[in-house]
């Protein structure tokens, strides 16, 4: 077997020149030979970074018999030993924070210190789930008589196909990774091909961590052929995915077809809810580094901020000032606050957006633009009064633009909240307690963040109700979702 890491292309900590490779992880083997090979793009430079594998139907298909194979295996390893594998693996990826971070950095955009943190906050994932894992507990029930025995046993669903974003590559696999390694599952991880080469370091702290080889395997390629391929083997008894709403409608109803259990984490428009009694320098402080993290592509970055009518003014000029305040260029410079969009086809969304709600009557507040220079950046943008009847309204901007919009009473506010479909996250930034409590008990959303940010933790559920997913990811709940119920009545002879 051959280790990435020993491997002059596969390296990225000591030569940012040389071309990165992201080859495909079967059945213990590092693939590249005779494979397809897609080009990654630097989002900060638009050179070329390198290549990833790309899957053909023969490899997805052998993936499934071995990720069976391997499900056999792992079910039955000791809980106790999938602990110490995902404890060690959590603490190999804290030992390479640096190199896997600068790897992130380089093919995602993101500032170094939040490619940092993101790797950090994925090792507490795993190391969570593997603190876990030696908790999963089912119960024994009353019998009618002494000869009556009944248990509740949890038991791992199976084979899993897991799919996720480029935006936050390395946390996102490690939290389905982290659950289903913990509850017994074996897993085939379909990575980002904006962010290959993250994964592959992921999955090799894994493998030196001693996760077995026909346990969890690798695949980049053609999303919508992978999708379809797994998805319909009977084999694979879970699908998790995260990304956009219109291919988790996609996701869901395949998985459905084929009676398959699903978690779907989805996209978000975050309403924020700041009242006057908030204080604006506390709120400025949490909001605006919160809105512009990793270029504002964040599925719960907060997207519509309602501003009470008394406080509007003040609020926007404030914002305005942090927002100018960013620093933006190559995240491995240590000055850059703010990096690039992942790719053109992205700068040319957020573009349109912006230009769809200036025709539509939203006055430009700052920004607007994107920064003429090499790679796709896009100005830190405010709008303010922004029409219902904009797009950027309706549709998740995913990108760096804060909409601010005002209103004079709460239950104005609420309606706004809940009027889109989705349902991911929402803010509230008030002093009041009475106050906090009826908002939050009004807003639909599956979390919910008062005066603060505090939402992705390791022990926490993470995700959304109606167009925004369902299933939860991050703590007990998110392990469950890897885990079936099953019912034994004996009656002792």
């Amino acid at each position: 077997m051959t280790n990435p890491h020993q491997v002059e292309n596969c390296r990225t900590a000591e030569n940012s020149d040389s071309l990165l490779h992201a080859p495909l992880y079967v059945a213990g083997e590092w693939l590249t030979a005779g494979l397809a090979q897609g080009e990654v793009l630097d989002p900060a430079s638009e050179k070329l970074l390198g290549h990833h594998a790309i899957a053909d139907k023969a490899t997805i298909l052998r993936t499934v018999a071995v990720a069976d194979e391997g499900f056999q295996l792992w079910r039955k390893t000791a809980a106790t030993e999938r602990a110490r594998i995902l404890i060690d693996a959590a603490a190999l990826i804290r030992s390479r924070c640096e190199t896997m971070a600068r790897t992130l950095t380089r093919e995602n955009g993101k500032p170094l210190a939040e490619a940092r943190a993101e790797v950090l906050r994925s090792a507490d994932n795993i190391e969570w789930y593997g603190q876990e894992a030696g908790r999963i507990c089912g119960r024994v029930l009353p019998g009618a008589d002494a000869a009556t025995e009944l248990v509740v046993r949890k038991e791992p669903i199976g084979p899993v196909a897991a799919f996720t974003p480029w935006n936050f590559p390395l946390s996102q696999s490690s939290r389905k990774l982290g659950a289903a390694l913990a509850a017994g599952c074996s897993v085939i991880l379909k990575g980002a091909e904006d962010t290959p080469f993250c994964g592959v370091e992921l999955v090799q702290a894994f493998i030196d961590a001693g996760v077995p080889a026909s346990v969890l395997q690798l695949l980049y390629g053609n999303p919508a052929m992978i999708s379809e391929i797994l998805i319909a083997q009977p084999q694979i008894r879970k699908v998790s995915f995260t990304g956009s709403v219109p291919v988790g409608r996609l996701l869901a109803s395949a998985a459905g077809n084929h009676l398959k259990y699903s978690t779907m984490e989805l996209g978000g428009h975050a309403p924020v809810l700041v009242f006057a009694d908030a204080p604006l320098n506390k709120v400025i402080a949490s909001l605006a580094p919160a809105k512009y993290r990793n270029s504002g592509q964040v599925c719960v970055s907060p997207t519509r901020i309602l501003v009470e009518s008394t406080i509007f003014a003040e609020f926007t000029a404030a914002f305005k000032t942090a927002a100018e305040s960013i620093r933006i260029g190559d995240g491995l410079n240590k000055a850059t606050t703010m990096g690039p969009l992942i790719h053109q086809r992205h700068l040319q969304a957020i573009t349109a957006l912006v230009e769809d709600a200036l025709e539509k009557g939203a006055t430009l507040v700052s920004g607007g633009k994107r920064i003429e220079r090499d790679g796709y950046f896009y100005a830190p943008t405010i709008l303010s009064n922004v029409p219902l009847s904009a797009r950027i309204m309706n549709e998740e901007p995913f990108g760096p633009i804060a909409i601010i919009n005002s209103f004079n009473q709460e239950e104005e506010a609420l309606a706004e909240a809940n009027r889109l479909p989705y349902g991911l996250a929402a803010y509230l930034y008030t002093t009041s307690y009475s106050r906090t409590r009826r908002v939050t008990d009004a807003i639909e959303s599956g979390m919910i963040s008062v005066n603060g940010q505090p939402i992705a933790l390791p022990d926490a559920p993470f995700g959304g109700i109606k167009d925004s997913g369902f299933g939860r990811e991050g703590g007990i709940e998110g392990l469950e979702e890897y885990l079936v119920t099953k019912f034994i009545a004996t009656q002792v002879w």
